[in-house]
C-alpha cells in the first residue's frame, strides 16, 4: 500500500504488477476499501498493472476537507485519473462496482479518450431516489455508521456468498463502522444528484461491458438494462446468485471477465 496527496488530502492506493503490462483502474463500492478485490488479483496481475484505491473517507485514506461541503463525481474521476498518470498511463482499462461503477460513468461522459475499455457492475445511470439518499446521509450523521452497519451491510452478498461464508457480513459491518460518516453522507448525497440516463448521447465510447446480479437488491439488473440502454451498448450479463459485490462473490469470474476485455 502506497499513499500520495491529491488535492490536499491523502489518498491511499495500491499500483502492483510488471510496469510493462497494460493498466487497469478498479474502484471500490460505497462503504467498502480495495480490499475488495484481492481474491482477484492473481488473475489480474498476470495480464495487467493493476491500480486500486480507497475513497474519500475509506479504508485508510483520508476523509473529505471539513471545508468543502459536497463531493461531486468528477472529484473522484480526478482521483482515478490522477493516479493513472502516477502510473505513467495516458490510456487505461477500467472496472467499477457500484459508486465505483458511477465514477466510471462519469469517465465514460467526460474522458473517454482516456479508457481503453469500462466494466461496470452494479450501478445504474441513476441509483436510488435523491430522496431516499438524503434520508440515508442524515441517518449516518444522526446515528453513525457502526449502527447503521447492522441494516446496510446485508444487501451487499446474496444468500450464496453469505452461506459460503459465514462471517461476510460480520467482517464487513466492522469495516464499514470504521468508516469516516461525513465523507460516507456526501457520497450518499452525490449519488443522489447523479443521474446519467443522458450523459452518452452523440459520445463515442470505448469497448464498455455492464454486468449484473440476480440476487443484487440494491442496483437489480433492471438497472444494469437501463444504463445498457443508456449507454447504447449490449444488454449486461446477469450473474446467478450473485449480489452487489461480485468482487468477492465471484473473484473468478470476475477476473475472467476483465481478462477478456484486454482483447
Amino acid at each position: 500500500m502506497a499513499f500520495c496527496t491529491h488535492n490536499g488530502r491523502t489518498i491511499s492506493y495500491r499500483l502492483l504488477g510488471e510496469a510493462n503490462n497494460p493498466l487497469l483502474v478498479l474502484a471500490h463500492p460505497l462503504g467498502m476499501t480495495q480490499g475488495i478485490w484481492d481474491d482477484m488479483l492473481p488473475a489480474l496481475l498476470t495480464q495487467f498493472r493493476v491500480l486500486t484505491w480507497d475513497l474519500p473517507g475509506h479504508g485508510a485514506s483520508s476523509a473529505w476537507p471539513e471545508d468543502s461541503s459536497a463531493i461531486e463525481a468528477e472529484d473522484l474521476a480526478q482521483e482515478a485519473l490522477m493516479l493513472a498518470r502516477l502510473a505513467d498511463a495516458e490510456q487505461f482499462h477500467f472496472a467499477g462496482t457500484s459508486i465505483g461503477g458511477v465514477i466510471g460513468q462519469q469517465l465514460l461522459s467526460q474522458h473517454s479518450d482516456r479508457l481503453r475499455s469500462a466494466t461496470l457492475t452494479n450501478t445504474g445511470p441513476v441509483i436510488g431516489t435523491a430522496d431516499g439518499w438524503q434520508q440515508r446521509s442524515a441517518m449516518v450523521m444522526d446515528k453513525g455508521l457502526e449502527d447503521m452497519a447492522v441494516d446496510i451491510v446485508p444487501r451487499w452478498f446474496g444468500p450464496q456468498a453469505c452461506q459460503q461464508q459465514p462471517a461476510l457480513v460480520d467482517g464487513w459491518r466492522v469495516q464499514l463502522g470504521r468508516t469516516d460518516q461525513r465523507s460516507y453522507a456526501l457520497l450518499c448525497g452525490m449519488l443522489g444528484r447523479c443521474d446519467f440516463s443522458d450523459a452518452f448521447k452523440g459520445k463515442s465510447l470505448p469497448k464498455v461491458q455492464v454486468v449484473a446480479g440476480t440476487d443484487d437488491v440494491a442496483t437489480p439488473p433492471e438497472a444494469l438494462h437501463a444504463l445498457s440502454q443508456a449507454l447504447g451498448v449490449a444488454a449486461p450479463l446477469v450473474w446467478e446468485n450473485v449480489g452487489h459485490v461480485p468482487a468477492v462473490e465471484c473473484p473468478q469470474q470476475f477476473a475472467e471477465l476483465l481478462s477478456k476485455q484486454q482483447g
